[in-house]
């Protein structure tokens, strides 16, 4: 009898092909996937394989739809064939995971999904990975977890990397929740109350608080945190032992135990945050033991962000493949209801339109930044009888989600992971600025104002949520923009421009046929870009016309920020280790870095913060008097750096105020100002300074435009401006009428628009033009504007648009002619009296109190320019 062998024999030797395109030619032979790797699909693939193979850090960007996930499969198939590697490809979502897993599927890479709890995974598909049998497709939680389930991989393929900070750092970031953690959360308020401003501890231990102060976040001071760490450490330990705290916190806590001093502790009403400012990835096996890590993303920016993210110094780009530069994935139509002429005059009409053009829609997905926003809302915007989904009901299942009809889908702080591909949705909403992520976002944003360091996070979020249902080249989908944060930020020019030419074209477009349209007319354009036939054709090579035009700007500040990251790594990971040394040099070497023409002022000073209270541990620690002339040095820079960031104000704990050295009284704008008068010595003279005053007055009382712009520059040199200038060129209107320098302490530029009428109001394109001066400004001097600076328009019109205000960035003032003659007249006074005593031979400190006795310095006269702010 014949028998039958169950063995599996060893198959027969097949030659390897020479790099993954060619590896692709021998898949596409039996698979279900595409029949060729496009041609920019080679490109990536050849630059990495001959160019980067070894390097342990790459990244790759490609735009939606160009096919990244074939080329992150094909690059760790190839390794895992060549080298027999373990290669986990990682994604930020379950349904993404799955996604991946179904494609691979497709071009015949093997695969297993990894994705639940590891209690459940099949020990078979396990198994299979171990053995380099088959990639692991797998969620960024397995990989970045206090006890990570898939701690042995070669090689890493990091999906959507430019949204995973939040996961990244999770491992290390212990939240505490004021509702559902009240005891813990009052204990560790308790235990730092040393580190936090006395007004602030009153304000968080209140029972009752109103809207603003319960959004609003607090930094703990660091020194204060490092005197405190035993005891935080026991209430800390003590809340978890007690299981007072979450679950991802206890979690979080195994990695965090023992280095609390190196963590910064972030404080609002709601909530309080325990967490490094980067994570100490470098100490995390699962992370930093594999060769190599390939950083896949659609949209990669200029400025260190996937560096600090992930904790790496050095990340090696590849180009972004010739032809998606400019062109990128389906067609977007943005709206900006806000600014139509009819809804922007009453906007109580506002959520009826929105509510309507969301029933028609059927189904449309809306993005929020944070769970506050998500519920105002859905009580201000979904339609009577619409279904509303969160993210966790579509999780497993989007068809919960595409199989219904009159469905909403909300979203919060999800910008990422979710495909809508054809007619499952045709229309996304973006409601708010997308810059509220965890207390450590929302600082950074809010109190400290650094917005340049989280550009790249905001862009990468605007476009990756608009795109949620654009999914293919033939795709189309509307995108409703909502709120003042969101359109007055889409509405500046620089940030048009440094965002992708496809997008900058659409959301140009869009904002073009907004403003000035009436609602009305708005949904008759819907209509046509919905019907998508010629009549939309026609006007949509205006979109690609303009594209082709735009080149990808880099945004101010980023060649600075991309600089410092590596040495901002090397900060935190010495902080993590105890090496304060060490770290006080990375900080020196992080601080050279944002010193350049166009540094971001307010992150600036939070370094030198950290410098500082680096240096009085230190001097506390070693006794040497050298770190606490150090610590001066870098608690002076804070001062300057920071006078205009909210948190400033807060720097009064009882911890900073036993340590804080002692600095002059004169606020670093008005010593700027008391320089500037002291060299204008052509106004020293009687002759001159009398003409000069006669000249001036008679200008800023004049009508004509030119006399009219000439004499704010002169008011410029009276208020002590090192540099005051104006217009030359009167056919450019980007150019200000005049900008007043004050060194590196503030920048004023001027819009005057002194001929216009007593009556009608302020519009949008006054404003648009007022609020491009300072970066004129920047790109004229090359240099960013100092933290704090403003851009003024001058105007006698009494009322303000509607659709004006929407568009005004929170910088713009506006300025009324009584005001500006207001300000002379005090200049003159202090002028009179300060050259009746000799300005030449007054010390600054006196010639300030000259200036201070007429209301005349700039910390006196500048809140009368700030007094309308056309944001608010």
């Amino acid at each position: 009898m014949e028998s039958v062998l169950a063995f599996k024999r060893r198959p027969a030797d097949v030659s390897m092909p020479d790099d993954p395109v060619d590896m692709y030619r021998i898949l596409a032979l039996n698979n279900r996937g595409p029949e060729a790797v496009w041609g920019h699909q080679q490109d990536v693939l050849r630059h990495w394989h001959k160019e980067t193979p070894d390097a342990p850090d790459v990244t790759i960007e490609l735009p939606t739809g160009a096919g990244k996930t074939l080329v992150g499969g094909l690059i760790g198939e190839f390794q895992r064939r060549k080298y027999g590697e373990r290669v986990a490809y990682v994604c930020p979502t379950r349904q993404l995971a799955r996604q991946t897993a179904e494609k691979f599927d497709d071009y015949g890479i093997p695969n297993v999904l990894l994705i639940n709890a590891v209690k459940t995974w099949n020990r078979a598909d396990r198994s299979r990975y171990d053995g380099g049998e088959a990639i692991a497709v797998t969620v960024y939680s397995h990989v970045f977890n206090s006890n990570p389930a898939l701690d042995n991989a070669n090689m890493l393929v990091l999906d959507d990397a430019h949204a995973a900070e939040g996961y990244v750092a999770s491992p290390w970031s212990l939240s505490i929740s004021r509702d559902t953690e009240a005891d813990a959360y009052r204990d560790v308020l308790s235990a730092v109350r040393c580190a936090v401003d006395p007004l602030v501890f009153n304000r968080l231990s209140t029972p009752d608080t109103n809207d603003s102060q319960a959004s609003y976040v607090y930094l703990a001071s660091p020194i204060g945190i490092a005197e405190q760490a035993v005891l935080l450490e026991q209430v800390v330990g003590a809340a978890c032992r007690a299981e007072k705290l979450s679950t991802s916190a206890i979690h979080a806590w195994k990695l965090l135990q023992g280095h609390l001093d190196r963590c910064l502790v972030y404080l609002s009403y709601g909530q309080i945050l325990i967490r490094p400012l980067i994570p100490p990835t470098a100490l995390h096996q699962a992370f930093s033991g594999p060769a190599r890590r390939i950083y896949m993303s659609a949209t990669l920016g200029d400025g260190g962000e996937i560096e600090r993210a992930f904790g790496r110094k050095k990340i090696a780009p590849i180009p972004v493949p010739r032809g998606w530069e400019k062109q990128g994935t389906g067609r977007r139509f943005f709206l900006f209801p806000e600014l139509t002429s009819d809804l922007a005059a009453a906007p109580g009409r506002l959520p009826e339109f929105v509510s309507g053009i969301i029933a028609s829609s059927n189904r449309a997905v809306a993005l929020t930044p944070d769970g506050r926003a998500a519920r105002k809302f859905k009580a201000r915007y979904t339609p009577p009888g619409h279904t509303v989904l969160s993210a966790a009901e579509v999780e497993d299942d989007l068809t919960t989600f595409t199989g219904r009809d009159n469905t909403l889908l909300l979203l919060n702080n999800r910008y990422d992971g979710i495909d809508l591909p054809n007619d499952t949705c045709r229309l996304v909403v973006l409601d708010g600025l997308p810059a509220r992520g965890d207390l450590q976002e929302r600082f950074l944003h809010e109190a400290l104002g650094a917005t340049e360091v989280l550009q790249e996070r905001i862009r990468a979020r605007i476009v990756q949520g608009a795109g949620r249902a654009t999914r293919n080249n033939r795709d189309w989908a509307a995108v409703m923009v909502l709120g003042q944060s969101l359109t007055s930020y889409l509405s500046g020019p620089d940030r048009q421009a440094a965002l992708h030419p496809e997008v900058h074209a659409e959301v140009e477009f869009g904002r073009r046929n907004s403003l000035g349209t009436s609602s009305a007319e708005m949904l008759d354009n819907l209509r046509v870009f919905q019907e998508h036939g010629q009549d939309w054709a026609d006007v949509d090579g205006d979109i690609v016309t303009a594209r082709e035009e735009y080149t990808r700007a880099i945004a101010p500040s980023a060649t600075e920020l991309h600089n410092a990251a590596k040495h901002e790594v090397d900060a935190w990971n010495a902080i993590w280790n105890g090496q304060w040394d060490w770290a006080l040099t990375a900080v020196q070497k992080v601080l050279d870095q944002l010193t350049g023409a166009r540094t971001p002022q307010r992150y600036s000073a939070l370094w030198n913060y950290l410098g500082y209270s680096l240096a009085e541990r230190l001097a506390q620690t070693t006794g040497d008097p050298t770190y606490k002339a150090t610590g001066a040095r870098y608690y002076r820079d804070l001062q300057r750096r920071g006078q205009t960031s909210n948190f400033l104000a807060h720097l009064v704990s009882p911890s900073d105020q036993a340590h804080a050295p002692a600095v002059g009284n004169l606020d670093p704008l008005d010593e700027a100002a008391m320089h500037g008068i002291a060299t204008r010595t052509n106004l020293h003279r009687a002759d001159h300074f009398e003409a000069a005053i006669a000249e001036t007055r008679a200008h800023l009382t004049d009508t004509d435009f030119r006399t009219y712009e000439a004499g704010l520059v002169q008011l410029g040199t009276f208020a002590g401006a090192s540099d005051s200038y104006g217009n030359d060129d009167d056919t450019q209107p980007a150019v200000p009428d005049a900008v007043w320098i004050f060194n590196d302490s503030r920048w004023i530029t001027w819009e005057a628009k002194n001929q216009a009428t007593l009556t009608g109001s302020v519009g949008p394109d006054n404003v648009r033009q007022a609020q491009g001066h300072l970066r004129y400004t920047e790109s004229e001097r090359k240099a960013s504007a100092p933290s704090g600076s403003i851009a003024l328009l001058m105007s006698q019109k009494p009322g303000v648009l509607p659709a004006a205000r929407m568009l005004a960035e929170d910088y713009v003032y506006l300025v009324r002619p009584p005001t500006v003659l207001q300000i002379f007249d005090r200049l003159v006074r202090a002028w009179r009296t300060a050259r009746a005593r000799t300005i030449t031979a007054l010390p600054i400190s006196d010639l300030a109190e000259i200036f201070r006795a007429e209301e005349a310095l700039p910390s006196q006269w500048l809140p009368l320019l700030k007094a309308n702010s056309l944001h608010e």
